[in-house]
């Protein structure tokens, strides 16, 4: 919608200064008409060039600044030619126009680049550890990144895609009542992590590429930024990991920092039902690892103290075979 607006100002602008021009000619409904063609021509000219998305007012300013200085950069190049000063006087706001055009246009379509730099990106030492981390909605429907960010095993500028924030808010509204529960979760975790003054959040406004899914936008925005992922989808997180990006997967970091148990080893858990075995007894960690107690199942409701016996690791996790120690 703001280009639309910015190419009808352009045209509209066009035809204004084609009707001072011919004014001074003695014709200025053949100088308005001749202006406003122009304009269209230079819109159709721009529109040839292949659409990224619109962009913020940083990058609009940024485009217009560099075009006025691109316009008075060449107008005094002619200035130095045996030119009239009717000609000057014209080509000067020919140029400036044209010129501030053009530059809030590029910038416009390369504002994802633009605002790499400005909004998310301070100026730093070149040894800093600080960076980009870009949410995924698995991580924000978990819920444990907030915690996570707090203690600091993840920092730097947190950034939320409008796709992932929309991808929420159809959660939300969804009829099941778990994605439901869920979508609004998410949604006031982003907004809690917003109000967090220890918490540095922005959310991305524009899509990259509209047809794309939320994961490729992810992966092509964390590419152009130099980002890691944060999320809890493991598909992502290997897809990340095979183009390079760093992923920080919420689940990784919750298997890294369980507690460490050795074989011999003593501990106190609660059993709380009866295992695979009609002599097994199960219990859970407070980190959700699975204990087998065999020889216990007549023991389950009660706290025991147990002793590892063999530790197994599988893909979900880690399961500890233990035996009840004798009093």
């Amino acid at each position: 919608m703001t280009l639309s607006y910015l190419r009808t100002f352009f045209v509209l602008v066009s035809g204004v200064v084609g009707y001072y021009v011919g004014t001074l000619l003695g014709e200025p409904v053949l100088g308005a008409e001749i202006g406003c063609v122009s304009g269209l021509i230079v819109v159709f000219l721009e529109k040839q060039l292949q659409s990224v998305s619109m962009s913020g007012l940083s990058s609009l300013v940024f485009g217009l600044i560099l075009g006025i200085f691109m316009a008075k950069l060449m107008s005094n190049v002619l200035s130095l030619l045996p030119l009239t000063e009717f000609f000057l006087s014209v080509s000067e706001i020919v140029l400036t126009l044209f010129f501030s055009y053009m530059g809030a246009i590029l910038a416009l379509k390369g504002k994802d680049e633009f605002n790499i730099v400005i909004p998310y990106v301070r100026f730093k030492r070149q040894d800093s550890a600080e960076g980009v981390v870009l949410l995924d909605t698995s991580a924000i429907i978990d819920g444990r990144v907030k915690d996570i960010v707090r203690a600091k095993f993840i920092f730097g500028r947190l950034v939320v895609l409008r796709s992932v924030l929309q991808e929420l808010q159809k959660l939300a509204d969804s009829e099941n009542d778990i994605k439901r529960m869920r979508g609004r979760r998410g949604l006031e975790l982003v907004k809690d992590m917003q109000n967090d003054p220890e918490i540095e959040m922005h959310v991305h406004e524009d899509d990259i590429v509209p047809s794309q899914g939320v994961d490729e936008k992810l992966l092509i925005l964390a590419k152009m930024m130099e980002a890691s992922i944060c999320t809890t989808d493991f598909n992502l997180s290997r897809n990340a990991g095979v183009q390079g990006i760093i992923s920080l997967n919420i689940n990784e970091l919750s298997q890294a920092v369980k507690p460490m148990l050795y074989s011999g080893e003593e501990f106190e858990i609660k059993l709380i039902k009866v295992g695979k075995e009609s002599h097994q007894a199960v219990g859970f960690l407070e980190d959700g690892t699975m204990v087998i107690v065999s020889q216990a199942s007549e023991l389950v409701g009660q706290e025991v103290l147990v002793v590892v016996t063999s530790i197994l690791q599988t893909q979900s996790g880690k399961m500890i075979f233990a035996k009840v120690t004798e009093k």
